[in-house]
């Protein structure tokens, strides 16, 4: 498989666990997919949300870089509208200063929850999709230090995000911020786990879009998959139960911790919630490695993208360890002290450019 994986994590609090043993598993699984080979890591930013413990990329990407040596560490993402652009520079120019060449930013333009947590969070009006080329823009000056000569922040240093830049790269789900990334010559990362009627559309749009610029001379694409993977197809799908039943309660506005698979077992869809479920999973890759390396290589065929990022939300920490050891053998991926002739991690490979 001639494209890159990596993993997006959530930090997911299961029933019977809590926050602080969610974030330390965190840890736990930054530091397996290293060993494994992945190239990155990232984290989410959610709000108001029992069983989804990051609600602080920043301060979890700190942790995870410092418990790791080589694997890149980001955000997927920092949702811009919840943050005054001048504490994003500063925070993760601070990162970038610990960690040179390890930290990327990944931005989005939704809040990421609902309209009171988001004001909650701003106290102020939550912003519209016009007002996000503004707010990336500022927060590039702030990187930078190009603003205009009469620009209002023409004077304000963030530090020490003033020359400590991370790799930038624009998510969405749409082809609104997919238009965006390459009129600015960014990488960008489309949420196909959630939005997959909208991959192909938006991956056309990037590319006719792209404009080479310091960051890249060529598009570069990364596609966010769910994945459950375990020894058969029947208990992968077993598995896989937890983030069905997850996501049908937080439709209906009961979000809560993270079920067990025999919650989700034997909890009784009606019709329409069984619909629901299907029109959600209809995108995921669920099965055997068999199962799993077909149904990658296919989508990698199917859209030309230059990298998967995983997403493997089960209940148990262990199975969720096992799903992407099980992911990284299929697909050829050679552990630390494994690989043939030696070489060099793709994670400590630096900014691709």
């Amino acid at each position: 498989m001639k494209v890159r994986l990596s993993v997006l994590d959530l930090a997911p609090v299961g029933e019977g666990s809590s926050p602080a043993e969610a974030l330390a598993r965190s840890i736990e699984l930054a530091q397996a997919v290293e060993r494994l080979r992945y190239s990155r890591v990232w984290v989410a930013e959610h709000h108001n949300m029992p069983g989804i413990a990051s609600s602080s990329p920043a301060v979890l990407i700190a942790h995870l870089a410092s418990a790791t040596s080589t694997i890149r560490v980001g955000s997927g993402g920092v949702m811009l509208p919840n943050h005054a652009p001048l504490v994003v520079a500063e925070q993760f120019g601070m990162l970038e200063a610990l960690h040179q060449g390890r930290i990327d930013l990944g931005i989005g333009r939704a809040p990421g929850t609902d309209p009171i947590t988001a004001q909650a969070l701003r106290r102020s009006a939550v912003l519209s999709a016009e007002d996000f080329p503004e707010e990336l823009f500022d927060l590039v000056g702030f990187f930078t230090g190009s603003f205009p000569e009469r620009h209002p922040y023409r004077h304000v240093t963030a530090v020490p995000g003033l020359g400590y830049r991370p790799a930038l790269w624009l998510l969405g789900s749409s082809d609104y911020s997919a238009r965006l990334a390459g009129m600015l010559g960014l990488p960008f990362s489309f949420a196909h786990h959630f939005a997959a009627r909208g991959t192909l559309g938006a991956l056309a749009a990037y590319r006719a879009a792209f404009r080479p610029s310091d960051e890249r001379e060529r598009p570069y694409a990364m596609l966010g998959v769910a994945v459950v993977c375990a020894d058969t197809d029947e208990r992968a799908r077993w598995l896989a139960g937890s983030g069905a039943l997850a996501f049908l309660r937080f439709r209906s506005g009961h979000p809560g911790l993270y079920p067990t698979p025999e919650a989700a077992a034997e909890y009784r869809y009606t019709p329409h919630e069984r619909e629901v479920v299907r029109s959600w999973t209809a995108s995921h890759v669920v099965g055997s490695p068999d199962t799993v390396r077909r149904e990658l290589a296919e989508l990698i065929e199917r859209t030309g993208v230059d990298e998967l990022m995983l997403t493997t939300m089960v209940h148990g920490h262990a199975d969720r360890v096992r799903s992407y050891e099980l992911v990284a053998d299929a697909v050829g991926l050679q552990p630390k002290g494994q690989e043939p002739g030696g070489g060099s991690s793709p994670g400590s490979a630096g900014r691709r450019r």
